[in-house]
């Protein structure tokens, strides 16, 4: 199935506008980070997360309340807000962990946390679901996740370096490392915790963007090898149009997916399908411009064609040649 037709459009062109509005979002994120801290889901922050399902959704204030009269230890650090179909009339409370490691301190908080919203005169409710997770749990949770990350980023590199070239391994390690960037400044954005659903959903982006830089990367293997006298520049260009169909094909398919995902798949899959629609469309962005961007610097020489060089020296040579022959005609003649 072809979408386009021997396209012809120059990407690496601009390379340096998409590296600056990479910084410009990279640099956002990271203020708002600094500024306002990332949410860390339940699983790596550690505390005690009730979902109560009301026969009628109270306010988010009554229900602070509730908690601030009746939870030992108070409401000015809960998170309070509703949760999925706002048919189901439900409200999720999430404290942090002041308890100890033990079970029975663990479950004792979540007691405390419903006993506090029975006693807070708030409408009739069942708990739906209930999470805890202690501080060393989650602490260890962070630790396997950044290992986790870093350990598939060295893999990529040592593949690409020893399929390709350390140029190429440096290109995809750099927009994988932008993808992640990029997904977490959006997710900063947009408010979403880090959750091990997110770490799932960001894993498996740097695992779709970097199969997508390989592709381009093959082709432009193939184009040095077929076509010795284009610059670097242009044999680039002409992998990105002619990789083109196939990459839109594979992000629009990816990307419906993660859009039915996030629209039907609940409140529970909303930060993962959040994580994935971001990280499908900043990878495709990334394997044409930034990885493309990074080999054209780090081989800024390679980008001038080869015939102009190869056509200079020749020259002089047929000009010598021409001049003899005629020195020789006019020996010639003389004699």
């Amino acid at each position: 199935m072809h979408l386009f037709h021997k396209t012809n459009i120059d990407f690496l062109r601009w390379r340096w506008h998409a590296v600056i509005l990479s910084w410009i979002v990279i640099l956002a994120g990271i203020g708002m980070i600094a500024t306002k801290g990332m949410k860390l889901g339940i699983e790596f922050a550690g505390g005690t997360a009730i979902v109560a399902e009301f026969d009628q959704t109270p306010s988010i204030d009554a229900v602070r309340q509730a908690l601030n009269r009746n939870y030992s230890g108070g409401g000015e650090d809960a998170i309070v807000q509703n949760y999925g179909d706002p048919a189901q009339h439900r409200v999720m409370v999430r404290v942090p962990q002041v308890g100890g490691e033990r079970g029975e301190d663990l479950s004792q908080v979540a007691k405390s946390v419903e006993d506090a919203l029975r006693k807070g005169g708030l409408p009739h409710f069942t708990v739906a679901n209930t999470e805890i997770v202690g501080p060393a749990v989650g602490e260890e949770l962070t630790q396997k996740g950044l290992w986790a990350f870093f350990l598939s980023l060295a893999g990529i590199l040592a593949y690409i370096a020893f399929r390709f070239q350390l140029s190429f391994a440096v290109g995809a390690v750099v927009a994988t490392v932008h993808d992640v960037l990029v997904t977490l400044a959006f997710l900063a954005f947009f408010g979403y915790d880090m959750t091990l659903n997110v770490i799932a959903a960001i894993l498996t982006v740097t695992g779709y963007s970097t199969n997508d830089t390989i592709v381009i990367f093959d082709r432009v293997r193939e184009n040095m090898r077929s076509h010795r006298r284009e610059s670097l520049y242009d044999v680039i260009n002409i992998a990105l149009n002619q990789t083109l169909g196939r990459t839109v094909i594979t992000a629009g398919t990816a990307l419906l997916s993660a859009i039915a995902l996030f629209l039907f798949g609940g409140e529970v899959l909303h930060g993962f399908a959040f994580a994935m629609i971001v990280g499908i469309v900043t990878g495709t962005y990334s394997s044409i411009f930034v990885a493309a961007a990074i080999v054209t610097f780090w081989r800024r020489k390679q980008l001038r064609p080869a015939t102009a060089s190869a056509a200079v020296p020749s020259a002089p040579a047929a000009t010598g040649a021409a001049q003899s022959k005629r020195s020789k005609q006019r020996k010639a003649r003389a004699s």
